[in-house]
């Protein structure tokens, strides 16, 4: 299993467990699932608690939400009051990831500017629409994810967005 990682706080942030797309060579699109499960516990595709197990008989607390943001732990942030200071964070976090592109992939430079412009204005656009999570150790100079619920052959399922900055590990 890959797990993809924030450059900048090292926090996980998804795993090649779920449908991944790249989005015009900079955002990643993750596929998550709205999912109950045990608090604590972690579901992942193909993996499935022993079925012999037996019940304690125990009240159990249940959880609910995305598997991407329960597996990898992330944590809902309400700091973009509005489109303006969601811009102005984006615009710092840009300049960070030009800096550390420069450093380790030069030839994507050009082609991370040019693109990166054309899918914030998309992302912008819908800016109402979106949640948004960090990662599990809440460092603001990390990567900010972002939470869509599409409908996709007649069903709810989540778009979890992720600039593409996660490392693989």
């Amino acid at each position: 299993m890959r797990i993809y990682k924030d450059i900048f706080t090292g926090d996980e942030m998804f795993s090649d467990t779920y449908k991944i797309k790249l989005v015009d060579e900079v955002v990643y699109e993750v596929y998550g699932k709205l999912i109950q499960r045990t608090q604590g516990g972690v579901e992942i595709a193909g993996f499935n608690p022993s079925a012999e197990e037996a019940d304690e008989g125990t009240d159990e607390a249940v959880e609910s939400g995305v598997d991407v943001v329960l597996n990898h732990r992330l944590q809902e942030t309400f700091i973009f009051g509005d489109k303006k200071s969601y811009t102005a964070y984006l615009k710092d976090y840009m300049k960070k990831l030009v800096a550390k592109l420069e450093q380790t992939a030069p030839d994507q430079v050009e082609v991370f500017k040019t693109n990166m412009n054309k899918v914030m204005k998309d992302i912008l656009g819908r800016f109402k629409e979106l949640q948004f999570f960090m990662g599990e150790s809440l460092e603001e100079d990390g990567m900010i994810g972002l939470l869509e619920y599409r409908e996709i052959d007649g069903r709810k399922n989540t778009d979890a967005k992720k600039k593409k900055s996660p490392e693989k590990s």
